[in-house]
Formats: structure tokens, C-alpha cells, sequence
């Protein structure tokens, strides 16, 4: 092995790809917007629900329900309704995010005390957000039943109960982000190091210079080489950058260690540069290279686990998630990053990417080879 020519062709990758700037926007301004839009909005966390009040009872009782929901720190009663029809017609229209409904008898039921019902109508067109404004509307309705109780029942009841103390551990206030962020680090190092990879050789053979290289005393492996290093120490530092980010802009903490973070990103660019080369070899021009890059990218993020749970899916589809190595590194990063364990936890997943990246990255290499006879 020459190191001297695989440096020289490294530095002719670098000359290459920093000369254009477009090229300087992918590199170095597109993944600080990734992550910062990414981290933002990709959040299932609920701090507003609008809520449209149809009372047909008009009572004290009814009047401090929806004072109920309206003191709580997500809903917001937007709307105060004498017709169920109207609230129909905002739902459609997504003005409002829920509906109730109270009948003209509740007050009377409950100072006989009897049990009232209210109808709860919940725009369900997005069902996760569905069921999380639910199960705020429960905690709001138990809270409203245990003070009416007591104002019902003012003598002190005593009776045997449960007490849960409960505790949240690596997430204690159950934020989306400090789930998402360190999903959103791997997908930006793996859209990157995949998309530039991947135009990395049909560059070459549109500017005409594949058949210089070809005939020069240079090794297939040393061109592989050459042409992966660079990408390795670009997605190194992309990585360094988003998560500096995350710690410093949207304080996700970092309590395992930095050198396995490394370390792991390390075995994923194996299988991702590998892919990228594969791509490079089959295709024939660059925008045939970057639409198969994007076929490659869709499977890899939704069979991740990166938003929806892996346990949720049909058993053949779970059966094929294990051929996908961004879903061995998100469980290393957020391993990494929330629970500080090592590889005493995580060796399966690094194991795992070890050889799915040995595996992808020889049969790239075999793939170019006999693109060279």
C-alpha cells in the first residue's frame, strides 16, 4: 500500500469538493439546519390543545369544568358553543383540537350523586396526538372528581390506598427532544456521508479523469481508500458540530462515553460509505447516484426506530430492521447520551455493526473491482 498516493488523492478529494460552493453549503451549512429545524419540530411534547365548550347545562357545576380545563397548562377553551353543529364544523376545519360537550342535565346528576357523563370529541386524524390530548383530558377529569368530592363529602373519608412515586429516570421530565436529538444526529451523519459518497466515483467519470486514474500504478484499494478518507473526516466533523449542538443549544446531556460515541459513528460510516460506494458504482450519472441515495434513505429511517417502535411492526418487517445499521446506532447514541452505559450494554450493537459494515464496505470494494477489468 502507497500512502503517498492514497494522501495525494485524498487531497485532490478536498480540493475537489471545497472549490465549488455549493458544495461548501452541503458540507458545512446544511447539517447546522438540519439539526436545528429537525430538533424543533420534530417533537410529539403537547403544550397547547384548543378546546370548543358546548354547555348546554349553564350551572355553577359546568362552569367550573371548564374552568377546570382552562387552569390546566395545556388547554386553552378557545371556543364557548350553544351548538354542537358549530363544534362539528370547527373540527373540520382544524380550528380546534377537541370538543366537550355537557348535558343539561350534569349538575343535577352530581348533586344527587350519581355519576355524570360528558362527551369528549378529539380530532383523531393524527392518532399519537389523539391519544395524548386523551390522557391529558383524564388527568384534568380526575383532579375536577377528587376536589367535587370533597366539597360533596367535606367529612374526612379514611380508606386504604396507593401511593406511586413515581420517577422517570434518563428523561425526568419526559421531554420528546432528549429522544429525538440524538436520533437526529445519526440521520444527518448518515444523509451526508451516504449522499456525498455515493457521487463520489461518477464525479470522476463525468469530468473524464476516471480513466487517468485507471491506468495510474494506484491499487483499487488505494482508490477506495482515497476516496472514502475524506468523507470519513467530513462526517467526523459533522459529527463534533451537531453534537455540540445538542449539548450546548438544546442541552441533552451526555453522560457516556465520548471516545465509544466515536468510536460506534466509526463502524456506521463503514456501512454507510459502503453503500454510498455501492451506489456510485451502479449508477451512471449523479442525479441517477442522488435518487437511488434518497430510495436507500427512507427504509433506513423508518425501520430505525427512529419515530416509530421497532416491537409495533409486523414480524417480517422487524426480521428486516436488523439489516439496517442506523438501527444499531441509535441505540448506541441514545445509550450513550441518556444512560451512560458502555459496552459492557451495547457490544450486540457494535458487534452488529461491525459486521454489517464489513460485509457492505467488501462487497462495494468487490463491486468496484470488477468495475475495473
Amino acid at each position: 500500500m502507497n500512502w503517498f498516493r492514497i494522501r495525494e488523492l485524498v487531497r485532490k478529494e478536498f480540493i475537489q469538493l471545497l472549490r465549488d460552493k455549493r458544495n461548501r453549503l452541503v458540507l458545512f451549512v446544511a447539517p447546522l439546519i438540519q439539526m436545528l429545524v429537525f430538533g424543533y419540530v420534530v417533537n410529539y411534547d403537547i403544550r397547547y390543545i384548543r378546546v370548543a365548550v358546548v354547555d348546554y347545562s349553564h350551572t355553577q357545576e359546568s362552569r367550573k369544568l371548564a374552568d377546570a380545563f382552562e387552569g390546566s397548562r395545556v388547554f386553552s377553551i378557545t371556543h364557548t358553543l350553544t351548538d354542537e353543529r358549530i363544534l362539528e364544523d370547527l373540527l373540520l376545519r382544524g380550528q380546534v383540537d377537541m370538543g366537550i360537550k355537557i348535558a343539561p342535565d350534569f349538575a343535577a346528576v352530581i348533586r344527587q350523586g350519581e355519576t355524570a357523563a360528558i362527551q369528549i370529541i378529539a380530532d383523531g386524524s393524527m392518532s399519537n396526538m389523539a391519544a395524548l390530548r386523551m390522557a391529558y383530558t383524564v388527568s384534568v377529569l380526575e383532579k375536577f372528581n377528587r376536589e367535587t368530592l370533597r366539597e360533596l363529602y367535606p367529612q374526612p373519608m379514611r380508606y386504604g390506598r396507593i401511593d406511586a412515586r413515581v420517577r422517570t429516570w434518563y428523561n425526568p421530565n419526559i421531554e420528546s427532544q432528549y429522544f429525538f436529538v440524538p436520533g437526529i444526529v445519526a440521520f444527518v451523519i448518515m444523509l451526508i456521508s451516504l449522499l456525498l459518497t455515493s457521487i463520489a466515483i461518477i464525479r470522476e467519470k463525468e469530468a473524464g479523469t476516471m480513466e487517468q486514474l485507471i491506468v495510474t500504478p494506484m491499487k483499487s484499494y488505494e482508490f477506495i481508500l482515497g476516496k472514502t478518507i475524506p468523507y470519513i473526516i467530513i462526517s467526523l466533523l459533522q459529527l463534533t458540530v451537531v453534537i455540540i449542538i445538542a449539548i450546548t443549544w438544546f442541552q441533552i446531556p451526555l453522560v457516556g462515553s465520548i471516545p465509544l460515541l466515536f468510536f460506534a459513528a466509526c463502524l456506521f460510516l463503514l456501512s454507510t460509505l459502503g453503500i454510498g460506494l455501492f451506489i456510485s458504482t451502479i449508477s451512471t450519472t449523479q442525479q441517477q447516484a442522488m435518487m437511488t441515495t434518497f430510495f436507500f434513505i427512507l427504509p433506513f429511517f423508518m425501520l430505525s426506530g427512529f419515530v416509530f417502535p421497532i416491537t409495533n411492526m409486523p414480524v417480517i418487517v422487524q426480521w428486516l430492521t436488523y439489516l439496517n445499521p442506523l438501527r444499531y446506532f441509535l441505540v448506541i447514541l441514545r445509550g450513550i447520551f441518556l444512560k451512560g452505559v458502555g459496552l459492557n450494554v451495547l457490544w450486540p450493537q457494535y458487534l452488529f455493526l461491525a459486521i454489517l459494515g464489513m460485509i457492505v464496505f467488501s462487497g462495494a470494494i468487490a463491486r468496484f473491482k470488477k468495475r475495473l477489468d
